[in-house]
């Protein structure tokens, strides 16, 4: 049996019908695919832009971070230096007050007792076998040139501008007046203190008729410098 004319006819219809449904399949999925890369793409690029200005953002505050650390650093070695300076400072100020008298200082050292002879000819000036200021100027000198740091007749300590003078029998130190005995103590290296008061003044002392007495100290303080004035 031969088909009809109208068979054929539903049957091209058909297939052309079956033909478009399959190529708007395809194209509808092909631009859902296109449109699937495309937002994939969009957000890669976003989040990469993100990334990009974290990076710089981070080098940025980088930057600044050396900076600051840089104006820490320099401060810090000017505050050090400051530091240094007042130290080195108050150093110098304290030996400046040392050497002057100013404050209280201890240390070894050496004491020199200095009396009047105990035997005097007869027929002798007794004067002549007394101590006088200058036996004493004699050994604070030799203390002071042989290192000593600080110097104290009878336990007064004596200042650079300190004066001693004899009336009658007794020796006055800034207007303070001490009798003999007189004990000079000085602080400083005792073996050298005591090897220059050997190898000189005491010679000397005792040409004069001064008994001399030396003794080296572990240990001696001295209290800050006051005349008789305050």
């Amino acid at each position: 049996m031969r088909p009809t004319g109208k068979y054929v006819f539903f049957s091209i219809i058909m297939l052309v019908t079956g033909f478009f449904l399959s190529y708007s399949y395809q194209t509808t999925k092909k631009e859902a695919g296109t449109h699937e890369t495309s937002s994939a793409w969009k957000q890669e690029d976003s989040l990469r832009s993100e990334i990009l200005k974290t990076q710089k953002t981070n080098r940025e505050l980088n930057n600044e971070l050396k900076k600051i650390q840089l104006q820490i650093q320099k401060r810090e070695n000017k505050l050090a230096d400051q530091e240094k300076k007042s130290f080195n400072l108050v150093e110098d100020l304290k030996k400046l007050r040392e050497v002057t008298g100013g404050i209280k200082v201890k240390g070894p050292g050496i004491e020199v007792t200095l009396s009047d002879a105990s035997y005097v000819p007869e027929g002798e000036n007794p004067n002549n076998y007394i101590v006088h200021e200058e036996h004493i100027r004699s050994v604070i000198y030799e203390m002071l040139v042989s290192g000593a740091e600080a110097v104290a007749v009878n336990g007064q300590r004596i200042s650079h501008t300190s004066y001693i003078s004899c009336i009658g029998p007794v020796v006055s130190v800034d207007g303070n007046q001490y009798p003999a005995p007189f004990t000079i103590t000085a602080i400083g290296d005792k073996t050298v203190l005591e090897k220059s008061m050997n190898l000189s003044v005491v010679n000397e002392l005792v040409s004069d008729g001064v008994e001399v007495r030396i003794a080296k100290k572990d240990e001696i303080t001295m209290d800050p410098y006051l005349s008789k004035e305050g």
